[in-house]
């Protein structure tokens, strides 16, 4: 069963922007916190953003701040990731999972390259 599924990755230039989607299927999804995650070639899977249950509670990596946004529409089941000011070192594929209470399955992700 498919749980999480991301989208909107794609190749973008540097000081260019993205929005990633992830659509869950969990049936407490609007009570869950929400993280998106991000794996470049040889290194760990890192947490990047997350929000909280009602959008209230926002947390990013120092790494991301002031230029990722997170936000969620817990009626559709969706979270977002806005990226902005992108640079070559956000190049990765980014995940979405639960970071509190356990993971789920991992999805395939999607791709984000930054490159001129």
């Amino acid at each position: 069963q498919v749980q999480l599924v991301e989208s909107g990755g794609g190749l973008v230039q540097p000081g260019g922007s993205l929005r990633l989607s992830c659509a869950a299927s969990r049936s407490d999804f609007r009570l869950k916190t929400m993280g998106w995650y991000r794996q470049a070639p040889g290194n760990e899977r890192e947490l990047v953003a997350s929000i909280g249950p009602n959008a209230v509670r926002t947390t990013y990596a120092e790494s991301v701040k002031g230029r990722f946004t997170i936000s969620r529409d817990n009626a559709k089941k969706m979270v977002y990731l806005q990226m902005n000011s992108l640079t070559p070192e956000d190049t990765a594929v980014y995940y979405c999972n639960y970071p509190i209470g356990g993971y789920v399955s991992w999805g395939q992700g999607t791709q984000v390259t930054v490159s001129s």
